[in-house]
């Protein structure tokens, strides 16, 4: 306890409780000292659930008010002031454990100016007519609690004990003991050493620091440092068992005290720092040891180790928050927190309560549930090799026990290896299979919480930053995905909506390269790619070389060799034969064209085109198209038959008759339009495959090739796949060539006239930037014939032409680019391995933002 300070120095994350009676200016002192968005006041709440803050009535109400306020702020780690007058202990009692529920320190501030003050000051207030006695009941209150604030739970107590203590608080913060998120590193986080100095040694040495070892005095004295200014974190338990936990020790305090390394505490650590202060502690597990080897080192050595073991904290939060280091791990809400509960986690983990085959208790597997974005290195639990969980990973490879001393690069998150010299103790079980070993990421991603996806989500991706999907739209979504979809862990990618070009001008056209062409020339697009639109299904397909790597790559069980999706992730095919057999002939061509081992993949994904439109569309030509067609040539002809007979009589309906003629004319149009895309599928010969886009293969997003590498890979597949993969034309446009530019445009003139869909005109830079930010990824220019499928026969009349030249495309613009980021950000996550949740969030947002309200004919 601390009296009458003028310095107060407080945590940046804690729970501020204010002590005094009404009066005692402790409003005053927290408008001065805390932002307004911090405090949280007793009467204000009321004001807020009565409208007057003095209502005494509904004091249970505002109560609650103020938990829920706080509680919120606490979760999301901001410091909270409790401002009442929190005179008896009852009152004080739900702040520490709104605190402890959020694992923040809670600080009590006493503010006591003398009785006669508070009661001059309520004289002064006309809202506050309360008699001198009220006052002086809770100031006797408040000064006999006092004294036990700290047992009450109260981590710091303060007392201003006068009103000139009062005005002259200075009041600073200061960021907890285990927040070192400032220190960038780059660090080398060290599993579990456990008295295996030599082994220490040449890891160090290895990840490049200097060890220059001394005698002074007969003092053994060491010094580490890295000429990179590399920093070594130590996962805890640097004692017990080994041949020389004094020298593993020098390391640790001497990397520490110079500020190269930090040190966190494991639980041998700590029981050793009970041993030392005269605790009483079971002596095992190779304290004993730790013991003998210390009675050989000198006086002044043993004296330093308390201050040393004591000052060791649970965790460290390093690199902007990215990175936590903790011996036995931590959940995310843990994380920069301080509390009895961090601690102990930080320590032990967390165990299920059971007692296993030898005696030890079971470990439960919190890594399997871990959801948080900073990754958290630990030990504690010694395994065969380091193993990556939920972006987690467990370091300690049981060097004690004769296996190995990892070592983790960070940024890098490379590993580095010693053997051990010797088994150097018995471990009392098997040292455990690493649980990628034994499937234990893929059963944690097995199962995916709803809660992952639902409610409005914010996603942030390196293109397009942080992208909001809609509460309504996840649920959308999530029928489909629940009833129709595919298996999640083949969806590492849904393909973005497209954009149609600008609308045109020219006479009875709708859509028309040249705007296109525009759109891009005036975002600084000096090429473009111009590719042959086909009239297929679009499709992504993911392609292993064997049943085996789909397993192993894609978490699936079972003998798929591989998937087919459309855009809403649904299968292609309704029967796995015919999936299994276009795959087969697919990896004949990529076998051909030895893409395998020129990409170094045994996998491959793709965005594609099947054709004929006809195999996923046939029953929407049946039911909806072709219907419209053969009623309006039935209904046009009998109009035009009457119009005939009519104008046998009268000459007035000679205008009339023409304008049925044309509509029949366009009618006719209408039914031969989707012709070309129509061809019966008897089986996979039938079929045509046209990939334009190499998403991804191991290790590798392919968006930083330009559209010139992707369409050449394309082209090599057809040559290669003997009629089952087809070639998509395409044209390289320099947009500053009027020449090349008129040739695309009468390609394309071409190409439509003779029943084509259009083109697709991308950037050649896969990704492009303008002066505004990410660029259109692509522009569909259609043709008349197929807009007359989109829009419905009469849509190029000049009347309707008119109407929907006036169609707006900026809620397709915007979908376009946050779809086409969330794609490259599911690719990115996928490709490096990110949990499934991770990944599948990213293509579920694709999905649900196609339930946005945007005309589907665009």
């Amino acid at each position: 306890m601390r009296k009458s300070d003028q310095y107060i120095e407080i945590p940046d994350f804690a729970l501020v409780v204010l002590i005094g009676s009404t009066g005692s200016g402790k409003s005053t002192f927290a408008a001065k000292h805390f932002r307004p968005t911090e405090v949280i006041s007793s009467d204000r709440c009321r004001g807020l659930v009565s409208d007057d803050e003095t209502d005494q009535s509904v004091t249970g109400d505002a109560f609650d008010l103020v938990r829920e306020i706080a509680g919120k702020r606490l979760k999301n780690r901001k410091l909270t002031v409790i401002d009442a007058t929190n005179v008896r202990a009852a009152d004080r009692k739900s702040w520490i454990e709104l605190a402890r529920r959020w694992h923040a320190l809670p600080v009590a501030i006493v503010i006591d100016p003398g009785i006669d003050i508070c009661i001059e000051r309520n004289q002064l207030r006309p809202d506050r007519p309360f008699g001198g006695e009220i006052v002086r009941r809770m100031v006797s209150e408040i000064r006999r609690g006092q004294r036990g604030l700290e047992g009450e739970g109260f981590r710091q107590v303060w007392k201003l004990t006068s009103a000139e203590d009062v005005d002259a608080v200075t009041l600073t913060r200061v960021p907890l003991w285990t927040d070192k998120r400032t220190d960038h590193g780059p660090f080398d986080i060290i599993g579990d050493v456990h008295g295996c100095a030599d082994e220490l040694q040449e890891m160090l040495t290895k990840l490049g620091y200097e060890i220059i070892w001394s005698n002074a005095d007969g003092t053994r004295n060491v010094a580490v440092s890295h000429p990179q200014g590399r920093k070594a974190v130590f996962v805890g338990d640097l004692v017990d068992r080994g041949p020389n936990s004094p020298d593993v020790l020098r390391i640790a305090m001497s990397m520490q005290a110079d500020g190269t390394g930090h040190v966190v505490q494991g639980n041998h650590d700590r029981k050793l720092e009970r041993w030392l202060a005269g605790r009483k502690v079971t002596i095992a597990h190779g304290l004993q040891q730790t013991i003998d080897q210390l009675q050989a080192e000198s006086e002044e050595f043993r004296k330093g180790l308390p201050k040393f073991l004591s000052s060791l904290r649970s965790h460290v939060w390093l690199d902007q928050g990215r990175l936590a280091v903790a011996h036995a791990g931590l959940k995310a809400e843990m994380i920069g927190r301080g509390s009895g509960a961090v601690r102990e986690f930080a320590l032990f983990g967390e165990t299920t309560g059971e007692i296993d085959e030898f005696g030890l208790p079971v470990r439960a597997d919190w890594a399997a549930n871990y959801r948080g974005d900073t990754t958290v290195v630990y030990g504690h639990t010694p395994l065969l090799k380091a193993d990556w969980v939920n972006n987690t990973i467990c370091i300690d490879t049981g060097c004690v026990f004769g296996g190995k001393l990892t070592a983790l690069r960070w940024p890098e998150k490379e590993l580095v290896e010693v053997a051990a010299d010797k088994v150097w103790s018995e471990p009392l079980r098997p040292l455990a299979a690493p649980r990628s070993d034994t499937s234990a990421q893929a059963e944690a991603d097995q199962l995916l919480d709803i809660k992952d996806v639902s409610g409005r989500r914010w996603i942030d991706t390196e293109l397009r930053g942080r992208i909001v999907v809609a509460e309504e739209n996840a649920s959308a979504a999530l029928e489909v995905m629940s009833r129709f979809a595919l298996a999640p862990h083949w969806l590492a990618y849904l393909p973005p909506t497209m954009s149609p070009s600008e609308t045109s001008e020219a006479e009875g056209w709708l859509e028309r390269p040249e705007e296109a062409f525009a759109h891009f020339r005036e975002r600084n697009v000096t090429e473009v790619i111009c590719e042959e639109k086909h009239m297929g299904s679009r499709a992504v397909i993911a392609l292993c070389r064997s049943a085996a790597v789909a397993q192993m790559r894609f978490g699936i069980a079972g003998d798929e060799s591989g998937a087919i999706w459309t855009r809403t992730g649904r299968s292609f095919f309704s029967d796995i034969a015919t999936t299994e057999g276009l795959l087969a002939r697919l990896r004949d061509a990529v076998g051909t064209t030895r893409l395998w081992d020129e990409l170094g993949s045994d996998w491959l994904l793709f965005d594609a085109e099947i054709m004929p439109w006809s195999a996923k569309a046939n029953s929407l030509i049946e039911n909806q198209y072709a219907p419209v067609a053969t009623s309006s040539a039935a209904g046009l002809a009998a109009a035009i038959d009457a119009l005939i007979r009519a104008g046998a009589r009268t000459n007035e309906i000679a205008a009339l008759r023409e304008r049925f003629a044309e509509r029949a004319r366009r009618a006719g149009l209408y039914g031969k339009a989707w012709a070309p895309y129509v061809w019966p599928v008897s089986g996979i010969e039938d079929l045509k495959v046209a990939p334009f886009h190499l998403l991804a293969s191991e290790g590798r997003v392919w968006f930083d090739q330009d559209h010139v590498w992707h369409m050449s890979l394309a082209d090599r597949l057809a040559e290669a796949a003997n009629g089952v993969v087809t070639r998509t034309a395409w044209h390289q446009v320099a947009l500053a060539d009027d020449a090349a530019c008129a040739d695309a445009i009468r390609w394309w003139e071409d190409l439509t006239a003779k029943g084509g869909e259009g083109m697709v005109v991308k950037p050649r830079d896969f990704v492009s930037r303008g002066p505004k930010g990410l660029i259109q990824p692509a522009l569909k220019v259609r043709g008349r014939e197929y807009l007359r499928i989109i829009y419905g026969p009469e849509y190029d009349a000049p009347d309707n032409l008119m109407r929907l030249r006036q169609r707006g495309l900026g809620g397709k613009r915007a979908l376009a680019l946050r779809e086409f980021a969330l794609g490259h950000e599911a690719l990115k996550r996928f490709v490096a391995r990110e949990p499934l949740r991770r990944v599948h969030e990213c293509v579920f947002a694709v999905l649900a933002l196609e339930s946005e309200p945007i005309d589907p004919r665009l």
